[in-house]
């Protein structure tokens, strides 16, 4: 069975990212582990001789407090979409965000991580280079990024970008693994600019290796990626859009550092990262 981290922080973004989690479980026949982080103050000692466990353990016994009566109002959700039977664990860990996710996923054997962006707690950070980069250059898993104005809808159509690299292709099958899953179509795209390297033959022999999948190709000749990217989500109606990460920078290849933030937010469709080598 395949294993689904959710990280939380109880804020409207995590609790709306929540039912989309809990469907792609349905989707994988996988199970949630629950994720919530929080880091102690920092004390000095010195000062708090006596009583400096007793603030550590009440600021953990607090966090506990909130984590267990957050806990039915989640079951509530499942219970409300029919997805009840959705298995769930629970993680209460302290310390850096990125860190834990990072533990959570080695030690819980995690296949996929599903969250919210732009809440609180540090969350609006994941897509602003630092702390996405940190995320994906270490984590080797596929991350699905649910924006606050994604609600959730059935994935009939699923994008994906691609270079029509050998690596892409691997990326690519993975993606059909869950298309198929889902009953969704692949719609992929490629936009040509000025500076493309990809010939019409290395085209075509992707349009031959997957004849009989659930694939259509779209090459659209443009210098204006981003615009060009957001027009075909438009149009294509699509549901999930799958880019490829890469170690070097969130979207390499496509955008610019000092691009992604902006471009993530102006998103209101689910982001599926596939890292790759």
């Amino acid at each position: 069975m395949k294993r689904i981290l959710f990280p939380t922080d109880f804020s409207e973004v995590a609790t709306n990212a929540f039912l989309h989690a809990l469907e792609f479980a349905k989707i994988v026949q996988g199970e949630l582990v629950l994720l919530h982080t929080f880091e102690l103050p920092v004390f000095d000692n010195q000062f708090f001789p006596e009583n400096y466990l007793v603030i550590y353990e009440s600021v953990e016994l607090s966090q506990f407090d909130m984590f267990k009566d957050e806990i039915p109002k989640l079951r509530a959700i499942a219970e409300k979409h029919n997805l009840q039977k959705i298995k769930m664990t629970h993680r209460l860990m302290d310390g850096n965000l990125i860190y834990n996710i990072n533990k959570a996923i080695k030690e819980d054997k995690i296949d996929y991580v599903v969250m919210g962006t732009e809440g609180a707690s540090g969350w609006s950070a994941f897509f602003s280079g630092t702390n996405t980069g940190a995320v994906l250059t270490d984590v080797e898993v596929p991350l699905l990024c649910i924006p606050l104005e994604a609600k959730f809808k059935k994935t009939k159509r699923i994008g994906f970008t691609t270079r029509f690299r050998a690596k892409d292709k691997k990326a690519l099958k993975k993606v059909l693994e869950i298309a198929k899953l889902a009953g969704a179509d692949i719609k992929c795209l490629y936009v040509k600019t000025d500076t493309s390297d990809v010939t019409k033959d290395i085209v075509k022999k992707w349009e031959k290796d997957f004849e009989d999948e659930p694939i259509e190709f779209f090459v659209i000749t443009s210098n204006e990626v981003k615009e060009t990217i957001l027009d075909f989500i438009l149009y294509q109606e699509i549901d999930v859009l799958t880019m490829l990460t890469y170690k070097r920078s969130f979207f390499e290849g496509i955008f610019h550092p000092s691009l992604t933030k902006k471009f993530a937010n102006n998103f209101d469709v689910p982001i599926l990262a596939i890292p790759i080598d």
